[in-house]
């Protein structure tokens, strides 16, 4: 008998959908209003954010919303319409391009309507069955997603570990030989839960001894990474090295969109093969002109960035004064590890937002091991020095709270599965 396809669904909400009746609203899908900022409105309360990627600042940024509202009145919400290759293309998508490649050191670049649909289609662009894919186990949802789509061979390498790389580039190259095909290493430039660099000038050094392909996902480290913004890339001094550059505008360019970079056959490669771009409307006006207002701050500002390292630094330096655990972080990604269950990180964060006006991201398990909370921060260039003593001053205090057992004992009164 063939079982009702929707069985499944009813019957297994899956890791993290098993705690929509109780967090949905509150702990997930929570409603944020006001204007960006590191001030906004939650549950009608005022909070100290500390969950927007807005790195630089830009989302409010006066010239930015300026740019945004000239490009609305001048072109709508719809133009251009159609795909770039049949009717979609304008000399603002160009000029993009040509300078986003010139800002990261490229020849060339390409738009992308969205940094999560582009990785995935970038990497089902770039392989055939008969190459090998070599990548991360901690990449992001979009690399794993396109290389899912992959139908040949693919192997994982231990988190940023060298000796797993190589011995799995040794297994990729004895399987493409035997294909015929290339291979294709894939990282980040930065990684968005912990906030470790991915180890960049090793694996380029790797291509001294190996023939691959190396694709960096550089979505947190484009703005707030090497001497111009240019990434992780630059910060190692191995932008050379990266055979494909990608980055997405969800970060610090606050807004819609994503682009590629490389050597201009590739680029012209890809444009012409990128499933996600082909058969897909061009990216609005008010994210293309916009994005050029973006880009040009970042470019002639610096001290957008030297403000977001000089908050990154207070706020990464008193965690650690205080004996908080935040890795190994390397960026402005600022993760603190505690103890405790998923009930108490409920509690906790519940406590945090209503009690010390301070709302943030919290990583549970199956994102990260049992056992583990992880509070993840992004600091940005709007945050203030004030802001972050009154975080730190919350943290201790929560800390306490967990350690004595107060978080537990309210978690054993609601009704949470406690085992979790």
């Amino acid at each position: 008998m063939v079982k009702d396809l929707f069985e499944r669904i009813q019957n297994n909400k899956g890791p993290l959908g098993k705690w929509a009746s109780q967090a949905e609203g509150y702990f997930v899908f929570p409603k944020l209003e006001g204007e960006l900022g590191p001030r906004m409105q939650f549950g009608g309360k005022n909070i100290l954010n500390w969950s927007l990627n807005d790195y630089l600042g830009l989302a409010n940024h006066p010239e930015v919303r300026q740019a945004d509202i000239d490009a609305a009145t001048q072109f709508g919400a719809a133009y251009p319409m159609g795909a770039r290759m049949m009717s979609g293309h304008t000399k603002y998508h160009e000029q993009l391009e040509n300078e986003l490649a010139e800002f990261v050191m490229k020849p060339a670049a390409y738009l992308l309507n969205f940094g999560y649909q582009g990785m995935v289609s970038t990497i089902d662009a770039l392989v055939t069955k008969n190459d090998i894919i070599v990548y991360d186990v901690d990449s992001h949802a979009c690399i794993i997603d396109g290389v899912r789509l992959h139908m040949g061979k693919r192997f994982t390498y231990k988190h940023n570990d060298l000796e797993s790389m190589e011995k799995n580039l040794q297994r990729a190259t004895k399987m493409a030989t035997e294909t015929g095909g290339g291979i294709l290493f894939i990282t980040e430039g930065v990684f968005g839960m912990r906030g470790q660099q991915g180890k960049l000038r090793e694996i380029v050094a790797l291509k001294e001894k190996y023939n691959f392909r190396l694709l960096v996902d550089d979505a947190h480290g484009f703005g707030t990474l090497g001497k111009t913004g240019a990434g992780a890339g630059e910060e190692q001094g191995v932008q050379d090295g990266i055979d494909v550059y990608f980055s997405t505008f969800a970060k610090s360019m606050a807004n819609i969109g994503a682009f590629i970079a490389a050597d201009k056959d590739i680029i012209d490669y890809l444009k012409y093969n990128l499933r996600s771009q082909m058969f897909a409307k061009a990216l609005p006006m008010i994210q293309t002109i916009g994005s050029l207002k973006r880009l040009e701050l970042l470019r002639n500002h610096p001290e957008l960035k030297d403000k977001l390292w000089e908050n990154v630094n207070a706020l990464q330096n008193g965690l650690r004064s205080r004996n908080f655990n935040i890795g190994d972080t390397n960026t402005c990604v600022t993760p603190v590890y505690l103890e405790g269950s998923v009930p108490e990180a409920m509690v906790m964060v519940n406590d945090l937002r209503e009690n010390y006006g301070i709302f943030l991201s919290i990583v549970i398990y199956p994102v990260i091991p049992k056992g583990i909370i992880l509070l993840r921060m992004i600091p940005t260039t709007s945050h203030t020095l004030s802001d972050i003593d009154e975080t730190l001053v919350a943290f201790e205090a929560i800390r306490e709270k967990l350690e004595n057992g107060t978080y537990k004992e309210i978690a054993s009164r609601t009704k949470v599965d406690l085992d979790a």
